[in-house]
């Protein structure tokens, strides 16, 4: 039977008289990808640091895999794998190097760098230094540094921040490799169409305290409202938009007067984003 992989407690961290985390709680289960997810400064980086071990709570507690984080940050910190949102690569390391060099401090033996490169799309540079390397391709030999040791929790902070489509479908592509594989995956980002396509459960953060937590769906289903989007011809050819909004009591009607009273030109559905509902919530955006 899955069990909580994360469970956080009143968690809190305040740097100086900013308090970055503010008595935040939620619990991921195991084999689920979590989306934590906020826009720059809302505190989602502090929280990576302190469920991962780098940081203690000031207040609060963290159990992670059924341990205290930070009273057993060893025990904990040999079962996960993390991605940090900038590199911290050797660069004068080729990247097969790197990854030899991460696998000895874990005391991984059983491990294939060259199949992990390949797998993250570097297996023709693995001899390269790490230098020479562009952003996109850090980013995926940082993914690639956090699977030597087969985590069973997956900590990824803005994987994709910056990069190119090809690099973010291969790293999104990964995290539901993962995912199937039965880890669990603790997201960060402010991308909520990348939230909203690999997330099982998400929370938005705002000011160091969550301000919703549920499925996308769930969330679309409270907050959102779902619409026809319509353009029709106007008396002199130009393109008018028309929406009416699913789900009401007016909806059959309007329906009914815009096929037959109106040309219509073009016609979608269209339903709220994660981004659309976090501006709703917060009423900020995610800049």
């Amino acid at each position: 039977m899955p069990q909580e992989a994360i469970i956080a407690e009143d968690l809190t961290y305040r740097y100086g008289d900013l308090t970055a985390v503010d008595r935040v709680s939620f619990s991921v289960g195991e084999g689920k990808i979590f989306g934590f997810l906020g826009p720059n400064g809302a505190g989602k980086s502090t929280m990576v640091n302190v469920l991962t071990g780098q940081l203690k709570p000031q207040a609060g507690k963290a159990t992670i895999l059924g341990k205290d984080i930070a009273r057993q940050a060893k025990q904990v910190q040999a079962q996960i794998g993390v991605g940090f949102e900038i590199s911290n690569h050797y660069e004068q390391l080729s990247a097969l190097d790197n990854l030899n060099l991460f696998a000895r401090l874990f005391g991984v033996k059983d491990y294939d760098g060259e199949a992990l490169l390949r797998r993250v799309g570097l297996g023709e540079r693995g001899a390269d230094a790490v230098g020479k390397y562009s952003k996109g391709m850090k980013q995926r030999l940082m993914v690639a540094r956090a699977l030597v040791n087969r985590p069973r929790i997956l900590f990824l902070d803005e994987p994709t921040e910056g990069l190119d489509p090809s690099s973010s479908q291969t790293i999104q592509n990964i995290i539901r490799e993962e995912r199937d594989r039965g880890a669990t995956v603790f997201l960060t980002t402010h991308d909520m169409h990348e939230a909203d396509m690999l997330s099982d459960q998400v929370a938005f953060i705002n000011k160091g305290r969550i301000v919703a937590l549920d499925t996308p769906h769930n969330l679309k289903q409270r907050y959102g409202k779902r619409a026809l989007k319509a353009q029709i011809s106007g008396p002199d050819g130009e393109l008018i938009d028309k929406e009416i909004v699913l789900d009401e009591a007016e909806t059959a009607e309007a329906m009914q007067k815009l096929f037959s009273e109106e040309n219509v030109v073009t016609l979608h559905s269209e339903e709220a984003t994660l981004e659309d509902i976090f501006i709703q919530i917060t009423g900020r955006g995610l800049t």
